[in-house]
């Protein structure tokens, strides 16, 4: 049998890809908030979830907590960056996948 070979990508696809993360990265962007605030401004979502995406994002190294709350890490920031420049390339070809799909 086989070994399994993991791909980097793939792991960090799956945990953005998650409820609610995208969310908590975004509402991380301006720097430290409470775990209330947060929860707050996430619209509301359950203590429990929020729990497991805030455990999950750290393991990952994106997030961090200190005495003011948590914070996106130096890796979180990097990553923030990242995503906005997906964001502008889906923005870009936003309209070439609607085409593709019209025709």
């Amino acid at each position: 049998m086989r070994p399994v070979h993991r791909h980097p990508i793939s792991d960090v696809l799956d945990l953005l890809g998650r409820r609610w993360a995208l969310r908590v990265l975004w509402e991380l962007r301006d720097g430290p908030v409470t775990f209330g605030a947060l929860q707050q401004a996430c619209d509301e979502v359950s203590t429990s979830v929020l729990a497991t995406r805030l455990r999950e994002l750290g393991a990952a190294g994106v997030v961090e907590r200190d005495a003011q709350g948590y914070r996106l890490s130096a890796s979180g920031r990097e990553l923030g960056e990242l995503l906005l420049q997906l964001n502008a390339w889906a923005r870009r070809h936003a309209g070439d996948s609607q085409r593709r799909v019209d025709d």
